[in-house]
């Protein structure tokens, strides 16, 4: 596993940046993206700096269950009732940009496939 590094999000969690959170509990935090995709574009990040998804290990099983849930709760307090899709961006060829694991929660509008 690689040594985790500080990250734009790693500053927002100890509020170094400031960020518009909409959510937060003792494993995560959520706030709304700056440059946003879709009408509600929110990220779901854990506390624990895990740098990708592919780095995640059988102890991270529950925080990553944990982001998820967040994850619904946050899509239905955002009234997402018609729906909602939930990204992971992995590694550079996965689009991934800042390498501290994070859930796009994107929707307010119909999502198109292919997706890229």
């Amino acid at each position: 596993m690689s040594q985790p590094t500080e990250t734009i999000f790693s500053k927002i969690i100890n509020r170094q940046i400031p960020a518009n959170i909409v959510y937060e509990d003792d494993l995560s935090l959520a706030f709304r993206d700056i440059t946003p995709q879709a009408p509600v574009h929110i990220l779901v990040i854990p506390k624990q700096p895990i740098p990708m998804l592919a780095e995640a290990t059988a102890q991270d099983q529950a925080l990553l269950g944990h982001l998820l849930l967040v994850a619904a709760k946050i899509a239905k307090d955002e009234g997402l009732d018609r729906g909602f899709r939930v990204v992971i961006n992995n590694g550079d060829h996965g689009g991934q940009t800042v390498f501290h694991l994070h859930l796009h929660i994107l929707g307010g509008r119909a999502m198109q496939w292919p997706p890229g």
